[in-house]
This record gives C-alpha cells, sequence and structure tokens, in this order.
C-alpha cells in the first residue's frame, strides 16, 4: 500500500513519517521509502549521518535511466525521451514491484538498517544552486510520480512518501496516488490551514485523508484540532524524550519508544490497512490517466513534440496481478 505524510513546514511530517517507518521495519513489513521534500531530511531521520545522507542517489538524476526501463516494449511510447512524469503504463511497460531487484532500484535505492529490519530509501535530490531561478521543485518529484504509475504493491507491502511541505504536491497528480494519506498539523491556525487546503483540493478524487495531531501538550490541544478537523482526526502525538534523543543523533533502540506513541503509530497502520481494502484499481488507473491527459495538453506535447494522449492503452488497468515479483 501507498501512503503519504503531508504537512506545513515545521510540523514534524518527516519525524513522524520515519518513526513511522521504524516501525513498520520493526514489524518486518516490506517497505521503500521515499524522500519527496524539496528538503532532504528523511535518511538522517531515519539514522544516516550527514555524509550518508548526502551520499543518496538522486532519482531526478536517473530519470533517462528510469525511463527507459520502465517504457519496456510498450509500442505507444516511441521513445524514453517521449515519457513525461505522468506517463501511464501499458502493455509491454515494465512494472515495478516493492520486493524485486531491478535497474532502478540498483540505480536509486540504498538499504538502511533498522531495528528489527530494514528498508530501501529512496531520495528526489535536493534543489541545487544550478536550479535556483530555472528549475521548478516538480521537475524533481517527477521521478517519483513516474515510478508510482508503474508500481505494483500488495497489502503486506508499504511505500512510505514524505512529500513536500504544504500543499505544493497538488501540482502535480501524485497525491492521488496513494491509499492513504495522514496529514501532520500542529494545535494552531497554521497548522490546520493546510488541512482545509488538502481537504478542499482533495475532495473531488476520493482521497483517503487523516490527520495526525502533532506537539500536542493537553487537553485543549486535543479538543482545538478536533474543532477545526472533526473526525479526520486520528491521533495525537506529544513531547517524545526518544525523538529528543534521536534528534540529537544519539538514538536508543526503537523498542524504548513510548508505550503511547507506539500505540499512535499502530492505529496508523490499521487505518492505511483498512483504506487499502477500498482499493479500485480502475479509478486509480483512470486518475493517472486524466492527469496525463492534462499534463499532455498543458505542456507535455509542446515539450516532447509527440501527441502524448496516444501513450494511453485503454485496455490496460493497473492491479495487483500484473507484474512477477523478482527475488532480492
Amino acid at each position: 500500500m501507498k501512503i503519504a505524510f503531508v504537512g506545513k513546514g515545521g510540523s514534524g511530517k518527516t519525524t513522524l513519517s520515519s518513526l513511522f517507518i521504524r516501525h513498520l521495519a520493526a514489524g518486518q513489513a516490506r517497505v521503500i521509502a521515499v524522500d519527496a521534500d524539496i528538503n532532504q531530511h528523511l535518511g538522517v531521520a531515519l539514522g544516516l549521518d550527514e555524509s550518508q545522507a548526502a551520499a543518496l542517489p538522486a532519482m531526478g538524476a536517473h530519470l533517462p535511466l528510469i525511463k527507459e526501463y520502465l517504457r519496456g516494449t510498450n509500442p505507444r511510447i516511441a521513445s524514453a525521451e517521449t515519457m513525461i512524469k505522468t506517463t501511464p503504463p501499458g502493455e509491454g511497460s515494465r512494472l515495478l514491484r516493492v520486493v524485486e531487484d531491478n535497474p532502478v532500484y540498483d540505480a536509486c535505492a540504498r538499504s538502511v538498517p533498522l531495528d528489527g529490519g530494514g528498508v530501501r530509501l529512496m531520495a528526489t535530490g535536493p534543489f541545487t544552486e544550478a536550479d535556483l531561478g530555472v528549475a521548478c521543485y516538480h521537475s524533481k518529484v517527477g521521478a517519483v510520480e513516474l515510478c508510482l504509475n508503474h508500481l505494483v504493491d500488495g497489502p503486506d507491502e508499504y511505500v512510505v512518501v514524505d512529500m513536500t511541505a504544504g500543499s505544493d504536491s497538488f501540482a502535480s497528480g501524485m497525491f492521488t496516488r496513494f491509499d492513504m494519506t495522514f496529514l501532520v498539523a500542529e494545535p494552531t491556525r497554521k497548522g490546520v490551514s493546510v488541512y482545509r487546503q488538502y481537504k478542499e483540493y482533495a475532495r473531488d478524487f476520493g482521497v483517503a485523508l487523516r490527520v495526525v495531531g502533532n506537539k500536542v501538550q493537553g487537553p485543549e490541544d486535543v479538543d482545538f484540532l478536533r474543532d477545526e478537523v472533526g473526525d479526520d482526526l486520528l491521533v495525537t502525538v506529544g513531547h517524545s524524550d526518544w525523538v529528543r534523543a534521536m534528534e540529537k543523533g544519539r538514538p536508543q533502540r526503537f523498542e524504548r519508544l513510548e508505550m503511547e506513541n507506539r500505540l499512535a503509530l499502530r492505529s496508523l497502520q490499521r487505518a492505511a490497512e483498512g483504506s487499502y481494502e477500498h482499493r479500485d484499481w480502475e479509478r486509480y488507473t483512470r486518475q493517472m490517466v486524466h492527469f496525463h491527459l492534462k499534463n499532455a495538453e498543458s505542456w507535455g506535447n509542446a515539450k516532447t513534440g509527440a501527441d502524448l494522449a496516444a501513450q494511453v492503452d485503454p485496455s490496460f488497468t493497473l492491479g495487483e496481478s500484473l507484474g512477477t515479483p523478482q527475488p532480492v
């Protein structure tokens, strides 16, 4: 299942996504973690030092390889150069599985050992000085969207994406790629403002959205969040000595995370699993195609010099039965 963590800058979404990833790994789950934030901090939150995090390969830098691999023998895609971030798979396309070896993972993923298990970590890559004034950050996350479009995942597999802050993810169709979106909100007016934007934008696309209240200090904070977001509030998280130690570079064993926070992470997992049970692969594919056609008309056709609507295979529906996972 695919899970996104979103929220305003400073809300703690990277910290909470890293805790959730650690929770899944401790339960021996199969996990791919993706840092799709403009500020690349997920690697450090998962225990890498600064130099190790900086050495993570940038998915954006490997976009030609990703396109060429995913294109496969799809006759509707003339070349990798005509693929854009929203290009959907069709007959002949190569699909990604969570548990397999493939050239995309070889180039872009790195194994991160965690207490009780480990995960594959992928990162879009930082916004560099060379990008200033000439590039949009959404060009960086295009590699993530393309991979998600070609990813076939099952109920016992997890792809956890730490998204860019605010409502920027609505600049692409990637916000519809998830079975569950956890919006991390502080108990302040600014903290819930992103929630209102997400709720409004996501309403027409059936996006499953639950709020995780963070930095909650007491019943008044819980009441405030409940008044602002209603039944969308799933759990709340307060101060954590474990997190404080981790942020100082002195992490303890994950099993020592406070019980109330471990219970909150279990609630997140149950919510994600419950949402996955209602995944509609036909709607999922239809939304993918919808955003591809919009992007093709808006800019894709002009950029590639091709009619990208022709890439859509009307007889193809992405589904769990497609693709054969390869042994790791």
